[in-house]
């Protein structure tokens, strides 16, 4: 049995236990990564709406994005009422995970933060607030990408009354770079008002952006040399 367990845990696909409540019972080293970026619950109602009437398995060919994830199949297996199983089938097309540094430099966040802010507080009457985590050091970034990318949110955030910005250490979240693991650094831009993020380009190689109703986060990973 040790065998199969150890095969599961190293499968390259997120394979996923719930019990009947939403409850994860189990994750994979590949599922970890997954439920870092999409809620657990989304994956549960997945798993129920892609489940066979009766016990047994029932797999599912389909062109799934989640976040920045993409799935061409889903199996779903369940033999009681108590526990259900999902694996999700990774697609080819899979993007962002290839995280690339190159022209990246060791930089200090908060000054590429704190310049496109100043920046945009010469254009607008927003009030900015900034909370930021002091215990970040200075890591590899590709400023060039960062500055072009913060200045186009904050102009689309100009007509807020209010913009809100932490820069984070996200706790126990962490992304491959070239095999590596490397933890992440969340810029998070909100507002209470409705914000037009359809025209901002999310396509970026050294980091993931996450577009949100009224919130977008860019999540960097922290390399230090």
């Amino acid at each position: 049995m040790e065998f199969f367990e150890n095969w599961v845990e190293l499968d390259l696909n997120p394979i996923i236990s719930f019990s009947s409540n939403g409850k994860i019972i189990y994750s994979n080293n590949e599922a970890q990564f997954v439920l870092n970026r999409v809620k657990s619950k989304v994956l549960f109602d997945l798993a129920l709406v892609n489940a066979s009437n009766t016990y047994g398995n029932k797999t599912t060919y389909l062109d799934l994005s989640l976040e920045n994830y993409l799935f061409y199949a889903i199996t779903v297996s369940y033999d009681n009422d108590e526990i259900i199983h999902i694996k999700l089938y990774k697609s080819t097309r899979t993007k962002k995970q290839n995280i690339k540094q190159t022209n990246a430099n060791i930089t200090n966040v908060f000054t590429l933060v704190d310049l496109c802010i100043s920046n945009q507080k010469s254009k607008s009457s927003s009030t900015f607030i900034k909370t930021y985590d002091p215990s970040i050091p200075e890591f590899r970034i590709v400023s060039s990408d960062i500055i072009k990318l913060l200045s186009k949110i904050y102009k689309n955030f100009s007509l807020s009354q209010k913009i809100n910005t932490i820069v984070k250490l996200k706790t126990g979240e962490y992304i491959k770079v070239e095999g590596n693991k490397y933890s992440l650094v969340s810029i998070i831009i909100s507002s209470k008002d409705n914000i037009n993020l359809r025209d901002i380009n999310d396509d970026y190689s050294s980091f993931i952006v996450i577009k949100e109703d009224n919130k977008i986060t860019i999540d960097l990973p922290l390399i230090l040399k």
